[in-house]
């Protein structure tokens, strides 16, 4: 055979940018201004940095930047590259463009390790390519790719998502290989939880505000169960899935959170432990490129690095936005019925649309809509996986991508109208718990808007660019709708989003649709309404997120505290916790100094168990974080694990926690229902307030009503049942709906054996009230005042509620509650829970209440014989 022609060595130029040009397959002539400043500023600033960030925003171009500051490394320094990619989608765009457009040799490895080729494989392991995956490549407990000496991560804001599942032990009650796991666990967590939560954690509670219930088990229960929870994990991993994450855990559990749901049981630590992972870990360094880095470490966070250093956006770039979008917002004028005809007529105007959901489910609704009503051709996330090529060649086409909101690009003409069916601003149970019922909202600020600005951008990806984005569900319209949130976006944005606000609000299906083909037309009429957006920037300016500094001083010490738990040296990871202490002082943090109270205080405990002087300390810190935050029930329960209260603390304790769960539910139904606008809150009224008035709708009105105060509120329709219960911690209390009835005529026998016997039904029937320690107060609401001979004996214990008394209470009750809603921003505002609480304890409206002036009516001292 002939003899393989060697490459001659060439040599490499100072920087990436100069390399570009001696690139002859590139179809564009030579990098932009700002490229080649962020490459030379990489060359000569950041070269042999660990750890370095690139930010460059959504159009200026960053695959491009990336790849070449690889190629450059790998020609000049002959160093193995890997360039990461959230997921298969991503890999093939990035290889598609690596080599169509930019005239770079590089080499995609998606699939199996097993099918890849072996000639791809040498090239990579000689250095002769860059390689081009996935993040779960290389995040696995046996990664291919473990010898690179570069790692280049794209799209880094989405990393954590990724980087954290390699250590996060997912135990999902409606998966049929977890469902063992996840009884045994709850079984053995039964007699540590409140009945409620145990009820909603084994799915027998069902209440709509139950799908954002999240709790953890404090630390010091953690460490006391510790031995059983590894046993049975150790027990039903083994020969699933769940037992990867398990065997990096196994040995770890003390560093970490214990979460339960009503969907599962997570079990992951605060931080990613990527130091212990080698693949990663062991490079010569990383490389994050993303268009929003954010100022308050949470790119530190996200990947478990003490520092990053970052390289700014280039002078000049960030001056005004990318592209034109027209925000259309149809759930602020119609109702949900209308939305979906709206969407269907929308669909009918583009060539190609976008739309992305957050589930599958959803997707599969979407699906079946748009094949039901009409001829368009709907591809998924799987049909443009390799290539959207197909997909952009259709006419009449949608695409429908489930838990997809950044990465996927449709540039141009490729498609003009991109819906988002909804955001989730959580993306997993310890955001949630952080969130909401720790009150660390502050924390998640950057993250938060980073996923928005990706998900309405994926249309919109240079200046000449213009996409309709329509936004319907309820977290997202109330996110962008909200003038108070508004003002920490870019001024362009903020005048594009003020803009679709004021044109959605009134707007009538004829309105919306005459709008879109204005745009979409891109003409005279557009430029009017254009030019007041314009204006509008002009007037706009961008707020910095509060307590910025302070989070980027204090997380090095956080990474340094979640290291020093992981090697169980408890006592510097207590030190480390007090570093952070020491500079959370703004009162936006409270919530997040709270935590961090919480969290020395648990490695004070853990340290106390060789060294006992440290519970003192473990005492003292737990102490603080309750004090840190009073209006956080989860910290008023978690004092019980380390100290007995005096009677007079435990029951000032109890009525505050029960007012703070109060608070927490009506906190979830006002998110539930939204607060861009008040149709779904008014509807709800209507049904309590109309169905008072009817004795056929009365029973639901009276649960519905339970609900709308933050109660956990109950009907069960069967033979003997109780009418509606409320219930808030311990306290239950249990109606007997006597509405019907005549002022004029009297109880019988039988309805007094009847209300007297609830509490029995409740305790044999309602998982929630079988625990002793469930108080059950029977109650009779009744226009009747006289009672048949011998009734009264069977009503020792039972209740009066006057109707007549009632229905002023409810007038007074529902308007409260629409009082605390014009203050309410989002979950976890700890200035509102406390505004709320104070507000509900001052009416007599909390639940706590509710019960001691109920006892001031017994059957017997009201109610006379006939």
């Amino acid at each position: 055979m002939a003899f393989v022609k060697m490459t001659p060595k060439t040599e490499v130029p100072d920087s990436p940018d100069a390399l570009f040009r001696d690139l002859p397959r590139r179809k564009i002539p030579d990098v932009l201004p700002h490229q080649k400043s962020m490459m030379q500023k990489y060359a000569t600033d950041a070269i042999n940095s660990k750890d370095v960030a690139l930010q460059l925003p959504t159009g200026s171009g960053k695959t491009l930047v990336g790849l070449l500051i690889a190629e450059w490394r790998r020609r000049k320094f002959k160093e193995k590259v890997v360039y990461l990619c959230p997921n298969k989608q991503l890999v093939h765009q990035a290889v598609n463009q690596a080599e169509e457009k930019y005239g770079l040799s590089v080499v995609g490895f998606t699939g199996s390790k097993h099918d890849y080729d072996p000639r791809d494989v040498t090239k990579y392991k000689l250095a002769e390519c860059i390689a081009i995956t996935t993040y779960s490549s290389l995040f696995n407990t046996n990664p291919y790719f473990d010898d690179a000496d570069i790692i280049i991560v794209d799209d880094a804001h989405a990393a954590e998502n990724y980087v954290t599942e390699l250590w996060s032990l997912h135990i999902d009650r409606f998966d049929s290989e977890h469902k063992t796991i996840h009884s045994a666990l709850s079984t053995l967590l039964k007699s540590y939880l409140d009945p409620l939560s145990y009820t909603r954690l084994t799915g027998q509670w069902d209440n709509p505000t139950d799908k954002t219930w999240v709790d953890k088990l404090p630390t010091p229960l953690l460490l006391k169960l510790h031995d059983e929870i590894c046993e049975i994990l150790d027990a039903h991993t083994s020969g699933i899935s769940l037992r990867f994450p398990w065997s990096l855990l196994r040995h770890n559990l003390h560093a970490c959170h214990l979460y339960l749901s009503s969907s599962e049981i997570l079990i992951r630590p605060l931080i990613a432990p990527t130091w212990t992972h080698n693949a990663f870990n062991d490079a010569k360094q990383r490389i994050y490129m993303s268009a929003t880095l954010g100022e308050g470490g949470d790119l530190e966070r996200l990947l478990g690095r003490r520092q990053i250093q970052r390289l700014p956006i280039p002078d000049g770039w960030n001056t005004q936005g990318v592209g034109r979008r027209f925000f259309l917002f149809p759930t602020l004028s119609l109702n949900a019925t209308d939305s979906i005809t709206l969407r269907r007529n929308l669909l009918k105007k583009s060539q190609r649309s976008l739309i992305l959901v957050p589930s599958d489910p959803m997707k599969s609704e979407v699906i079946k809509d748009i094949e039901d009503h009409l001829s368009l051709t709907a591809f998924t996330a799987e049909d443009i996986e390799q290539s959207k090529a197909t997909f952009v060649q259709t006419d009449n086409a949608v695409a429908v991508v489930a838990n997809r909101y950044d990465g996927i690009d449709f540039p141009g003409d490729e498609c003009r109208l991109l819906f988002i069916e909804g955001l989730p601003k959580v993306v997993n149970s310890q955001e949630r718990f952080l969130m909401s019922r720790m009150g660390a909202n502050t924390l998640f600020n950057e993250r938060i808007q980073t996923r928005v600005l990706q998900a309405i951008g994926r249309c919109t990806r240079s200046l000449e660019d213009y996409s309709a984005v329509v936004v319907t569900g309820q977290e997202l319209p109330d996110y962008l709708a909200d003038p108070r949130r508004r003002e920490y976006f870019h001024p362009e944005l903020q005048a594009e989003l003020e803009f679709g606000v004021e044109q959605s609000k009134r707007a009538s299906i004829e309105n919306f649709e005459e709008n879109l083909d204005i745009f979409l037309e891109n003409g005279k009429d557009w430029e009017a309404a254009n030019q007041m957006i314009v204006d509008c920037r002009h007037h706009s300016t961008q707020r910095e997120f509060p307590s910025i500094l302070q989070l980027k001083q204090s997380v090095k010490h956080e990474v340094k505290y979640q290291t020093a738990l992981w090697q169980q040296d408890y006592e510097e990871a207590l030190s480390q916790a007090e570093s952070i202490l020491g500079l959370l002082t703004d009162r936006n943090l409270c919530g997040y100094r709270a935590l961090w109270e919480y969290l020395a205080g648990s490695a004070a405990y853990l340290a106390s168990q060789t060294r006992p002087e440290f519970k003192i300390k473990s005492q003292s810190h737990f102490t603080r974080a309750k004090g840190a935050a009073k209006d956080i029930p989860w910290l008023v329960r978690l004092s019980k694990h380390v100290q007995t209260p005096t009677l007079e603390q435990e029951q000032e304790d109890k009525k505050n926690s029960m007012t703070m769960l109060q608070v927490e539910k009506i906190e979830s139904l006002l998110e539930l229902l939204g607060t861009a606008h008040d149709r779904n809150f008014a509807e709800r009224e209507r049904q309590i307030i109309d169905g008072f008035e009817d004795s056929a709708t009365f029973e639901e009105a009276h649960k519905l009503l339970g609900e709308h105060l933050g109660f956990d509120s109950g009907k069960i329709e069967i033979s003997g049942s109780p009418d509606p219960w409320w219930q808030c911690g311990e306290q239950c209390i249990v109606f007997e709906d006597h509405a019907n009835a005549q002022d004029t005529s009297s109880l019988s026998i039988t309805k007094a054996r009847q209300v007297a016997s609830h509490p029995t039904w409740m305790r044999e029937h309602v998982s929630s009230c079988k625990a002793e320690s469930i108080e059950i107060m029977p109650v009779l609401l009744t226009p009747v005042m006289t009672v048949y001979p011998g009734a009264l004996t069977h009503l020792s214990d039972v209740f009066v509620w006057k109707l007549s008394d009632f229905k002023v209470w409810v007038t007074e009750a529902l308007s409260t509650v629409r009082g605390l809603r014009k203050s309410y921003v989002e979950p976890g505002d700890l200035a509102w829970r406390a505004e709320a609480s104070g507000i509900l304890q001052s009416q007599r409206l909390d639940f706590r209440s509710l019960c001691e002036n109920l006892k001031k009516s017994p059957a017997k001292s009201i109610l006379s014989e006939k």
